[in-house]
């Protein structure tokens, strides 16, 4: 096991794994930029070293003094958390070059992995259904012909992408061109790299995806789904596990089969493999998400199963101890997102208690939303044993949770999980007006 180890982030996600490491006695090391020498995850950690200027461009996205400062710090391995450079092929094989573990998949997984075009072959042969697309599309000539061939309407997608950049709804020919552009330049700006794709558009459906765990001894488990149907923008709001439009049957089926595609794929580590699921109950495989995500807290309400100290284990070589068998879903998790919606400072601060509610969040006294990161300021996640008892807990968490001097969007939480078409399960990624 690591005696130390680096978190190459800031945030919510940088004080949980700081907060695992603790649990398992192991020392951490915070990076920050000059925009976060006050942040939370600065003052947990044993050790900090300021990386660069306040653009990530400048700092969390640096590698080399990222390196540096775990060379520096005596660290062992280095773990990325989720976004930055957690997909990074390049950054994990620079921590190898380095004598540094980086925590997550090898970079000759990560690069056969990052394609998602590519990547639809491969798990096209281990049983599992994958919405009929196309690989990479380098001209709009190109995109003409592959889209007369799929039909309309179709999705254009960053075969780099996440996070929901990269992404166009393409519905008519006349569409074609603008969006293809605009996808183009989206994808090179925001992953360096601007290649697209196009697959089917699969209506009305909802995002459902699987958590997994494998280990380098090749045991591999499935921990269940998550429903994340309630996006705006592709951007994830809400999220519940189990998917309330999954019954145990189809469950069980879909475990079993993303059980044997990492298994025959070879992965190592936590990932997601993502879901379309169809009006008539089809699995429907999007891609595959090769690191933590951020929902990943309310697959750990619903299994007791701590994620991040199960990938710190098995980056360090520890088998899992658990089968298939073993895993116990039972109840219900459901997370809300609590994002600023403009900058500001917080002057105070009060979080919802009781048991089974946890609230995972970088938020201190004097904590200044800046314009350079991510919005999220926290994930509210509850947990009991009935779906309806989960919301009326999550009602009476959002009514207490406040955040004073920050315009945050917890009212709108409020008003999505009182929304009868939510309370009743049949919701779907048009929800929020997406299409």
């Amino acid at each position: 096991m690591f005696s130390k180890i680096l978190i190459a982030n800031r945030g919510e996600i940088a004080v949980r794994i700081i907060r695992a490491c603790k649990e398992m006695g192991v020392a951490t090391v915070a990076v920050y930029s000059e925009a976060d020498k006050n942040a939370l995850h600065v003052a947990l950690a044993d050790q900090s070293y300021c990386i660069g200027g306040p653009e990530a461009s400048e700092s969390y996205l640096n590698e080399n003094q990222i390196i540096s400062a775990a060379i520096l710090a005596g660290a062992q391995a280095i773990h990325p958390g989720y976004g930055f450079l957690s997909e990074n092929a390049h950054f994990a094989r620079l921590c190898r070059k380095n004598g540094l573990v980086f925590i997550g998949p090898d970079p000759e997984s990560m690069e056969q992995l990052s394609d998602k075009a590519i990547l639809k072959e491969r798990i096209r042969n281990t049983g599992l259904r994958v919405i009929p697309g196309t690989k990479a599309v380098f001209s709009i000539e190109d995109a003409r012909k592959a889209a007369q061939h799929i039909g309309y309407p179709l999705m254009l997608k960053a075969c780099a992408g996440g996070g929901g950049r990269g992404i166009r709804l393409i519905r008519t020919a006349e569409d074609l061109e603008e969006s293809y552009l605009q996808a183009t330049k989206e994808a090179l700006s925001a992953f360096g790299d601007g290649s697209v794709y196009l697959e089917k558009y699969i209506f009305p459906a909802r995002h459902v995806e699987l958590q997994i765990l494998a280990d380098e001894h090749g045991n591999a488990v499935c921990l269940g789904d998550r429903d994340c149907s309630l996006q705006r923008r592709n951007q994830k709001l809400i999220e519940e596990t189990p998917s309330p439009a999954v019954n145990t049957q189809q469950r069980n089926k879909i475990m079993e089969l993303a059980v044997h595609a990492v298994q025959k794929i070879g992965y190592v580590g936590a990932g997601t493999l993502e879901f379309l699921l169809d009006g008539d109950g089809n699995f429907w495989f999007m891609e595959m998400n090769v690191r933590l995500q951020v929902e990943h807290c309310v697959t750990e309400m619903l299994t007791g199963i701590d994620l991040v100290k199960w990938q710190i284990r098995i980056a360090a070589g520890i088998p899992l101890t658990f089968q298939q068998s073993d895993i116990r879903m039972q109840g219900s998790a459901i997370e809300c997102r609590i994002n600023a919606q403009s900058c500001g400072t917080l002057k105070m601060l009060h979080v919802p208690g009781g048991p089974s509610v946890r609230f995972d969040t970088c938020l201190i006294a004097g904590t200044t939303v800046s314009p350079y990161y991510d919005s999220l300021l926290g994930k509210l996640i509850v947990y009991a044993k009935t779906r309806e008892e989960t919301l009326r807990k999550m009602r009476a968490a959002l009514c207490e949770l406040v955040i004073d001097g920050i315009p945050t969007n917890i009212e709108e939480q409020l008003r999505i999980v009182e929304d009868e078409r939510f309370i009743s399960g049949n919701y779907d990624l048009i929800f929020m007006g997406n299409r």
